[in-house]
């Protein structure tokens, strides 16, 4: 297991107003540049920084890793961890959020991360909370098509070695994706939010063929620390669904994994989990 800081969790997530981050400080190891896009509906707006490594990229192009929940990614990226990464081989970032001054645009998300609805009532997906949901194919469409193109411009980028994270709604945005599109050969879902219906999720992954996930790698990264538990979608059966899921498809042959991180609750997934995504990616001693 990687060294990683570790946070406390939380039930709700910390919606007080961000200061200046990274990208408005200075790195010794990255610089960044900031880019704004709109969905094609202009009901959604977004920021999105590209951070750049200072070292040289090797021959194949750097690496490149896209980060969802981007307000508050760009919060919490350190100095020290972007260090870290440069003793590797450091990854393009691609870090994607909203137009807010909040970590983390509730609504937005809600609608942008999670899979279409399955159902024929032609009504919105709903979240617990009342938010809309169901665009992950738009915003999809959105990353891949327009924000993708833009932010790997003029970069030498190697396309074999191109990632995606997520956490909680980012985390089922990923594991959507990794069903959905060839874009990304990494996946790095971290607690993603398996409830309600989106089992169906684990159990398309083990009943698709399996040459869809020819070239990609999944990672599943999962926490142990919830003591609420839910008779449907509770930590140990979540826990058990992801090692099963992960079992079935490297018993046919697909790369996955999960990681298990002891201790650490739903919310306190967020800072660790793409710290190790990132040095996973830029394999960093």
């Amino acid at each position: 297991m990687l060294l990683i800081s570790v946070g406390t969790g939380y039930a709700r997530p910390d919606m007080t107003a961000l200061g200046p981050n990274i990208a408005d400080k200075g790195s010794a190891f990255y610089h960044f540049s900031v880019r704004t896009f709109d969905s094609a509906d202009d009901q959604r707006h977004y920021k999105v920084w590209t951070g750049i490594p200072n070292k040289s990229p090797p021959k194949t192009g750097y690496p490149v890793l896209y980060m969802l929940d981007g307000n508050a990614v760009m919060d919490r990226l350190s100095d020290s961890l972007l260090e870290k990464a440069a003793e590797g081989s450091p990854p393009v970032l691609v870090v994607i959020g909203y137009q807010t001054t909040l970590p983390f645009d509730l609504n937005a998300r809600a609608y942008d991360y999670t899979p279409a609805a399955t159902n024929n009532s032609g009504e919105p997906r709903q979240d617990g909370h009342g938010r809309s949901g169901g665009g992950s194919p738009a915003f999809r469409h959105l990353l891949e098509a327009t924000i993708a193109p833009q932010a790997e411009q003029n970069l030498p980028i190697n396309p074999l070695k191109r990632g995606i994270w997520g956490h909680s709604y980012g985390g089922l945005f990923v594991l959507d994706t990794y069903l959905s599109s060839p874009f990304f050969t990494f996946y790095y879902s971290a607690s993603p939010s398996l409830g309600r219906d989106n089992f169906r999720l684990l159990n398309e992954m083990t009943s698709v063929s399996k040459d869809r996930f020819s070239h990609k790698q999944l990672v599943l990264m999962e926490g142990n620390g919830d003591s609420r538990q839910d008779p449907n979608t509770g930590p140990s059966n979540v826990l058990r669904a992801v090692r099963d899921t992960v079992s079935s498809l490297r018993a046919s042959g697909v790369t996955a994994s999960w990681a298990l991180f002891p201790g650490l609750t739903h919310g306190a997934m967020f800072t660790p989990s793409f710290q190790s995504a990132l040095l996973r990616l830029s394999e960093a001693p």
